[in-house]
């Protein structure tokens, strides 16, 4: 048995799970204080500007979201084989993948920003100021796709804690220069927008100081293997299987923030503030679901069927633990957590009418979530697609018949169904997945 195949236990499970889960818990601390920050220069144009800003460069730069996922899988099972050539060679290629990504963004960024306002369009001057806010940081953007690469392979070296440093890092300079630029220097939205661009190129700087023994030697500069015909290929199709699931996943929540908007402000406001519950649930999962892409990774690298049914048992084990957990605490606490997140009456007493689902959220999910860290860890991409294509559909027709009858419950049952329905579909595809492993 390899060193990476070894000893899959709890502890080794938790120490890969709890940095990421800790390192997503300060994402929205920092947009809390982006949003404090500009809403003390005491006008609402500058806090929907940043806000519009940052949702639109985030959808775009999680476009390249297959990167982190691609490479955790492929790396993992490198190092399982325990070929470390490759695992040079696939840091050198999601670097390049990353960077001319980033690029390929600043050079389109004039249609893209104004695509991104006829989709959702704003005032006259909120318009204005996002748009100068989007034009500096956009020059991130090669640091901010990289770093998706960067995360994803130390995450298959079980480098969580350096993940967890990179992240509390970047937010909190980000929050720093925010509190100077702002509030210091009067810089107003650009302030935000100077902040963000800096932490971002300095998380890239530290990333790569901690991936700085791949480049020790010559194995980096072997351009053969990096550019090895066979090897692009398979992370082509990995990552354009990965990015067209991640599209759908995306269309999903669009669709059902814009199908919730006709039902009225309140339920509108009701929904956002429970699509924060889901957030939560993804940060919490995010561990654990990371904890199996690299430890599923490595058993099929090294071929070890046995050590990946281990290590997808006890991954899953942790997060039913923590999902359970979660539906307590939101069973007990919701209606405390939704009145600490709204002022309105109106709103807190329409949101409590639907927190139920989120009650039930992290049960009927878990096994979506789950299962998607332990095919990623597989690189068993086509099913993903396959089975988020059926998943996609189904939500489309419940949706369809649910939403004319049952109004936003019905819109709140389709989300949910196609958690299931994702869950269901993969847990049947796993027998497959198995058996690759020898």
């Amino acid at each position: 048995m390899t060193e990476a195949g070894a000893k899959i236990t709890h502890r080794r499970v938790l120490t890969l799970a709890l940095p990421i889960v800790l390192a997503g818990a300060t994402v929205p601390i920092l947009g809390v204080v982006d949003t404090a920050v500009v809403g003390q220069l005491g006008e609402a144009a500058p806090i929907g500007a940043v806000g519009i800003g940052a949702i639109i460069l985030t959808a775009l730069y999680w476009l390249f979201g297959f990167l982190r996922m691609g490479t955790v899988g492929l790396t993992s099972q490198a190092r399982g084989a325990g070929d470390e050539g490759e695992v040079v060679a696939l840091l050198v290629r999601a670097l390049m993948i990353g960077c001319g990504g980033g690029l390929a963004i600043i050079v389109l960024q004039v249609p893209l920003i104004w695509a991104s306002f006829q989709v959702s369009p704003a005032s006259a001057e909120v318009e204005t100021l996002a748009s100068g806010y989007m034009r500096i940081r956009i020059w991130s953007a090669p640091a901010a796709v990289a770093m998706y690469g960067i995360t994803g392979w130390l995450i298959a070296q079980e480098r969580t804690r350096a993940v967890m440093v990179m992240q509390l890092w970047m937010n909190g300079l980000n929050i720093t220069l925010d509190l100077w630029f702002v509030m210091g220097l009067g810089w107003g939205v650009n302030g935000v927008a100077i902040a963000t661009f800096l932490a971002e190129w300095s998380g890239l700087a530290l990333g790569l100081w901690f991936c700085r023994e791949a480049f020790q030697g010559t194995r980096w500069r072997n351009w053969a293997r990096v550019f090895d015909g066979v090897k692009l290929r398979r992370m082509a199709v990995v990552n354009t299987d990965l990015l067209i699931r991640s599209l759908m996943i995306e269309a999903i929540f669009v669709s059902f923030l814009f199908l919730g908007a006709g039902y009225g402000d309140a339920t509108l406001a009701a929904n956002q503030v429970l699509m924060q519950f889901l957030f939560v649930i993804g940060y919490a999962m995010d561990g654990f679901a990371a904890a199996a892409e690299t430890l599923v990774g490595q058993a099929m690298g090294a071929r070890q069927r046995l050590v990946l049914r281990r290590a997808a048992w006890m991954t899953s084990l942790w997060g039913l633990v923590t999902n359970m957990g979660l539906a307590l605490v939101f069973a007990v606490l919701g209606g405390w957590i939704i009145d600490v997140m709204t002022t309105s009456d109106e709103v807190r007493e329409v949101t409590r009418v639907y927190l139920p689902y989120m009650v039930a959220a992290p049960l009927l999910g878990w096994a979506a979530w789950m299962l998607d860290g332990i095919f990623i860890g597989a690189t068993r991409s086509a099913d993903m697609r396959n089975m988020m294509v059926v998943s996609f559909a189904i939500y489309a027709v419940a949706a369809w018949a649910l939403t004319p009858i049952y109004g936003n419950h019905g819109l709140w049952a389709a989300l949910l169904i196609s958690f299931v329905v994702r869950g269901i579909t993969l847990a049947l595809r796993y027998p497959a997945l198995e058996a690759r492993a020898g």
